[in-house]
């Protein structure tokens, strides 16, 4: 692969990421703060793109452009590999892969297990129902056992995964970085439980704490439950990631 052709790469990955993180699509990989970090590396890929390829063209041009003779009249031919470099650019520009969902929840055990047992959480603020995270209902189930969530209606979003039992739970991914890190953070249902809704369905729930829990069977972290009032189906969020 010549230096044009190294040039034309880049620019191509720099246009791929540039086109990903412009839109919607980028919330799939990472997080939203990480927007302006990925605009400015597709900025450089392109611009290194583009100076590249007047520095090659502004110099003249070597009979021998894609051999090199090694001095006893053999000529070694560059390494045809470096072109499955393009292959992740087509990927990007032609593959739109959904975000992470049920079936990565149901391979991973829960973000809880990582979680540091603390107490005194604040108070929720006003509402009714009032709309919590999923990893704040459940740190405060679990760590807190529930003293804050007490005698007071819950409204939490989640996508519909398949628990141990067959029965549904409701679930979102978190991430620390991207979506190679992603884990996710699942709360039972109990009372009007959604049924026969496929996996990955978004809903919003309104519903109250409960003391009842389960062991994650994937890494036995505590998972707690949700005494469900009502739901709904609602269409995926465009930050789907917590």
């Amino acid at each position: 692969m010549n230096r044009q052709a190294q040039a034309v790469i880049m620019l191509l990955f720099g246009g791929a990421i540039l086109k990903a993180s412009i839109g919607d699509l980028y919330l799939r990989y990472v997080k939203e703060m990480l927007q302006p970090f990925l605009i400015a590396s597709a900025l450089l890929l392109i611009a290194a793109g583009v100076m590249t390829l007047w520095y090659d063209l502004r110099k003249p041009e070597v009979a021998h452009d894609h051999e090199e003779d090694d001095g006893h009249g053999h000529k070694h031919h560059e390494p045809r590999v470096g072109w499955l470099l393009i292959l992740p650019v087509l990927g990007l520009l032609l593959v739109a892969p959904p975000a992470l969902g049920a079936y990565a929840a149901g391979q991973s055990g829960s973000a809880l297990a990582g979680q540091q047992a603390e107490s005194d959480y604040p108070a929720l603020p006003e509402g009714d129902p009032v709309k919590v995270t999923m990893l704040d209902y459940a740190s405060r189930a679990v760590f807190d056992e529930g003293k804050s969530l007490t005698d007071r209606r819950l409204l939490l979003t989640g996508f519909v995964t398949q628990g141990p039992d067959g029965q549904p739970m409701l679930a979102r991914m978190i991430l620390s970085c991207c979506a190679a890190d992603g884990r996710p953070i699942k709360v039972g249902l109990s009372g009007n439980v959604p049924a026969a809704v496929p996996s990955d369905t978004w809903i919003e729930v309104t519903g109250s704490y409960t003391a009842q829990t389960a062991k994650d069977p994937v890494n036995e972290a505590t998972v707690p439950y949700l005494e469900v009032e009502t739901w709904q189906e609602i269409p995926a969020p465009k930050q789907q990631y917590e």
